[in-house]
Formats: structure tokens, C-alpha cells, sequence
């Protein structure tokens, strides 16, 4: 077992968790499962009708949260004016003849830490394809691009060790704080070390996807550990020098 680390950052994020083609588009709080495989499969050219999801049943999948980001709503519509024969279509193939109105939930300014842990054969063909992705990868929704660096590491013998010592966090600490720790929450797959299954802290979600199929998307649940852990203080240097110390961060693999 070995595992990468992605940075997911950008101006907007949009991790839709209940909304289905409704009026309101909703975001999860943090990147859902199905949104990454998703992201993953996409990589790797396996398009929405396709078998084979259950390539990545194996991997698992840990979050940290550096920056939550702010909620916000677009207030969306599309067709308006037009002649309804230019209007939105409707399923039993005629037009909608108004304008379609969505209010699309998004997180601004919110920057996660993914680690993902798997078998060496997965991970490994999975690694290339993000570094060269078949279709773009993008933060939930086509809008939401992810900035660079992207792929932090490729090949981490322990990636969540990474998340506690090795990554940049994307955040300062304010003038006068002299803890020698910065708290950090994570959200796990499985209780970490020293926690129990029965740690009151967790959440159930319906995210993990068996088809993307449009005409029969199906996902199961999870239950997901919530920890706000200690993490070193070095780890969150002046913001200013952010860029530069993920990029030597990044680069420190591909030099090894």
C-alpha cells in the first residue's frame, strides 16, 4: 500500500452532496467521494456510462481541511428570452418554453489536502493520468478549475503522515500567536490511531457512487471520522511564500 497527495484549491469549489438536476444545487462542506472518483475516473477515460468503478473501491480516501471557504450562491438562469423552441429541453423531449432558474451553492477560497491510499497497481496508473488526464479534472462542477500544484506527491509510502508533517497549510497564523501547534481538522474513512469505532464525532453520507450512468445513478453510504488534530507550527509559514513551498514541496519527489 503506498498513496498520492492532491491539493484541491481554486477560487471556487462545488461538492454537490443531495441536489440532483433540482432548483437548488447544493455543496458538501468538504470534496465528497463520488466527486473525486469521479475526478479519477475522468482522468483516466472511463466516461459516465462505463464499468468499472469498482477499480477504486479499494482506495482509501482522507481529507484535511486547511481553509472551509465561504458560502456562495449563484443565482443561475438559462433560456430566458429565447423562443421556446430554443428553450430548455424537458425529458419527454419538447421545450420548456421559460427560463430554467438554479441557485448553484459553491465554497469560495477553500483549500483541501486529499491523501489516497491504495494498492500500488491502482495508484500507480492513476498517478499518470492526473499529471496527464484524458478529460480535465475540475473541483465538482466544469466551472470550478483547481489551481496548481494539483499533484503535490505521487508516490508517498504514507500519505496521511504527509498530511501531518510534510504539506504546506494553506493558512497563516495571525501577529502574536505563539503556540508551537496549528489545530487542523481531518475527516477520515476509517478511525485513526487511538480512536474507536464508536468516536462520537462522525458523519454518514450517502457519496460513495456504484454508477454514474445519467439515466441511473446509484451511491451507497459511509461513515466518516471527524478529528481536529495538532499539527506542527512550520507547517503554516506567511502566506506570502505559500506558492513557493508547495512548489519545492512538489518538486522534492520528482528530484529524489
Amino acid at each position: 500500500m503506498s498513496g498520492l497527495v492532491l491539493r484541491l484549491a481554486g477560487p471556487l469549489q462545488s461538492w454537490g452532496e443531495r441536489s440532483a438536476f433540482t432548483a437548488v444545487r447544493d455543496t458538501a462542506p468538504f470534496p465528497t467521494r463520488s466527486a473525486l472518483v469521479g475526478l479519477f475516473a475522468a482522468a483516466e477515460g472511463i466516461g459516465r456510462g462505463d464499468d468499472g468503478l469498482d477499480r477504486y473501491d479499494s482506495l482509501r480516501i482522507t481529507v484535511r481541511i486547511d481553509r472551509p471557504g465561504v458560502r456562495a450562491i449563484d443565482y443561475h438562469t438559462v433560456g430566458g428570452g429565447l423562443p421556446k423552441a430554443r428553450t430548455a429541453a424537458t425529458s419527454g423531449g419538447s421545450n420548456k418554453g421559460a427560463a430554467v432558474i438554479t441557485r448553484r451553492h459553491y465554497l469560495s477560497d477553500a483549500v483541501f489536502v486529499v491523501a489516497v491510499s491504495g494498492p500500488d497497481q491502482t495508484l500507480t496508473g492513476l498517478a499518470d493520468a492526473l499529471r496527464r488526464p484524458y478529460w480535465a479534472p475540475y473541483l465538482g462542477r466544469r466551472s470550478c478549475v483547481p489551481d496548481e500544484p494539483f499533484v503535490l506527491r505521487s508516490h508517498v509510502e504514507d500519505p496521511e503522515e504527509e498530511l501531518r508533517t510534510g504539506v504546506p497549510l494553506s493558512r497563516s497564523t495571525p501577529d502574536g500567536f505563539e503556540d508551537d501547534t496549528v489545530a487542523v481538522e481531518f475527516l477520515r474513512e476509517d478511525p485513526p490511531p487511538g480512536v474507536s469505532a464508536s468516536w462520537p464525532d462522525t458523519l454518514d453520507i450517502n457519496d460513495v457512487p456504484v454508477s454514474f450512468s445519467p439515466h441511473g445513478r446509484t451511491h451507497r453510504m459511509r461513515r466518516l471520522y471527524r478529528t481536529t488534530e495538532q499539527l506542527p507550527r512550520a507547517l503554516a509559514g506567511p502566506q506570502h511564500t505559500l506558492l513557493r513551498r508547495l512548489i519545492h514541496y512538489a518538486r522534492t519527489e520528482e528530484s529524489a
